[in-house]
């Protein structure tokens, strides 16, 4: 497993696009989390908007470049034939497919610690100028808050758990647009769906069963108000991302590469 964690190593770190991936997720993350938090206002007729989540806004455009780079950890190998030579190296399909979720799990994770650091001091900041304020009943964003720790690291977890969704479902599809595709359809069409259905409780179950379910873990306030808690919808994507892995592992073990 050590060879095998030092070969994905190389090979990810290696790849051209790797590192600008990894960096437009903690541009991307943090520069919409910061335009929000400067244009969502607060006045004193009422403030809707939850800061946590505002600040952690980004999140939602981040992920599209989390799923491109678990995409292309997997499906670039096919597309180039280097899986054989993976294979070679590493005969234990299911030692390569652990390998390759562990390194993507430290990347992503890595870029996502930095993104959503980012992403709250920037709320921090600008929040109480656009009237998030103790006047209007907030305080300033804290990490000794409960609920917006949670909020923060949950959304590392989020990234990281939609990351390895990708990461299971490219090793199934193998083409490289069609994995993107996929996952695109799933973070952001199932959303658009769910707001179109009419019937509520419709409405409510596909938002209790889609990946971005996990989003919820981001609620600060108006819990009662979510399809899942926090913790639930986290444990949805993780529920995804369990399922994409050993549907990778029974096609990665049966199918040639």
């Amino acid at each position: 497993m050590t060879a095998a964690l030092h070969a994905e190593w190389t090979k990810l770190r290696t790849s051209p696009g790797t590192a600008w991936l990894l960096l437009t997720v903690v541009a991307l993350t943090v520069g919409v989390g910061a335009a929000a938090a400067a244009t969502i206002t607060c006045t004193a007729t009422g403030c809707p908007e939850d800061p946590a989540k505002i600040s952690l806004t980004g999140v939602q455009l981040g992920q599209a470049v989390v799923v491109i780079l678990a995409v292309l950890a997997i499906s670039g190998e096919h597309a180039t034939g280097m899986l054989r030579v993976s294979l070679s190296a590493v005969p234990n399909r299911l030692r390569l497919l652990t390998a390759k979720a562990i390194v993507v799990t430290g990347a992503i994770g890595a870029a996502g610690l930095l993104a959503v650091a980012g992403s709250f001091a920037v709320g921090r900041v600008l929040l109480p100028g656009s009237g998030f304020t103790e006047a209007h009943g907030f305080a300033r964003l804290s990490l000794s808050d409960g609920a917006v720790l949670r909020a923060t690291a949950g959304s590392v977890l989020y990234l990281v758990l939609i990351a390895l969704v990708a990461l299971g479902l490219s090793t199934v599809v193998r083409e490289s647009a069609a994995s993107i595709g996929l996952m695109l359809g799933l973070l952001y069409l199932v959303p658009l769906v769910s707001q179109a259905i009419t019937d509520p409780d419709w409405k409510r179950h596909l938002q209790q069963i889609a990946p971005t379910a996990g989003l919820s873990v981001q609620a600060t306030t108006k819990l009662s108000t979510l399809p899942l808690t926090p913790w639930q919808g986290l444990g949805v994507v993780a529920a995804w991302a369990a399922g994409a892995l050993l549907l990778a592992a029974l096609v990665l073990h049966r199918r040639d590469a």
